[in-house]
């Protein structure tokens, strides 16, 4: 009984996180939504990443946290990134929601196991959109609404920040926000975008998977494990 109270108290506090963290596209203002933010007058930077296929192995329509299992290194990789001063970001569209496939809530719950996995690295927001594609929606990538409000509300300066996903609708959000560079992951749908070759790829990097664009930024800015 005790070990089971536990596990339930832990379930609690990150479901909690999950829900404190988030930020739907019905909190979106409109005029910040459409308008790139005044140029940051700190030197703060960000990555902002997609879920599903990035960090987190692509299911479908994710509604199960016992189905969230991160892919190989991406832990170890927002680590690294978080050691070396970025502030770190999910931007996730869930039409599953939308589609009435799963609840908000099933979502926090998928997402309060994921904060549970990464145990020891912070986000600074969940953003999503519930949003079917055929819907409206401010937020929903490739709109760069929540990046823009991000900077706003966390002073952060997008021509210093990155934008990683595995789909073109996340590459085409970085390069709207104006991102230092948007990263193309080959796990999860990023293969196939890849193979594709849209046009926008030719503003991207393209790289194997989360640790390799942990690398890919971290050599950007000129970091090395010998920072203190």
């Amino acid at each position: 009984m005790k070990g089971h109270s536990k596990a339930s108290k832990a379930d609690s506090f990150y479901l909690e996180e999950a829900k404190r963290l988030s930020r739907s596209t019905e909190s979106l203002d409109p005029q910040t939504s459409s308008l790139p933010p005044t140029p940051a007058h700190t030197h703060q930077r960000a990555v902002f990443l997609d879920r599903d296929g990035t960090i987190i192995e692509e299911v479908g329509y994710l509604s199960d946290p016992a189905k969230v299992e991160l892919l190989p290194g991406a832990a170890e990789a927002l680590q690294r990134l978080q050691q070396a001063g970025f502030l770190l970001f999910l931007v996730t569209n869930q039409s599953g929601i939308g589609r009435g496939y799963y609840t908000e809530e099933e979502m926090h719950r998928v997402n309060a196991r994921l904060l549970e996995l990464l145990s020891g690295i912070r986000l600074a927001r969940i953003y999503y959109a519930p949003e079917r594609p055929d819907q409206p929606s401010l937020g929903r990538k490739p709109s760069p609404a929540f990046l823009f409000h991000a900077a706003k509300d966390f002073g952060i300066d997008l021509s210093q920040s990155y934008m990683v996903g595995d789909k073109l609708s996340d590459i085409q959000c970085g390069i709207r926000a104006g991102v230092r560079k948007a990263i193309l992951v080959r796990t999860g749908y990023g293969r196939q975008v890849e193979e594709t070759t849209p046009p926008e790829l030719q503003q991207a990097v393209v790289v194997e998977d989360l640790a390799a664009a942990a690398d890919w930024i971290l050599q950007d800015i000129g970091w090395s494990s010998n920072h203190s």
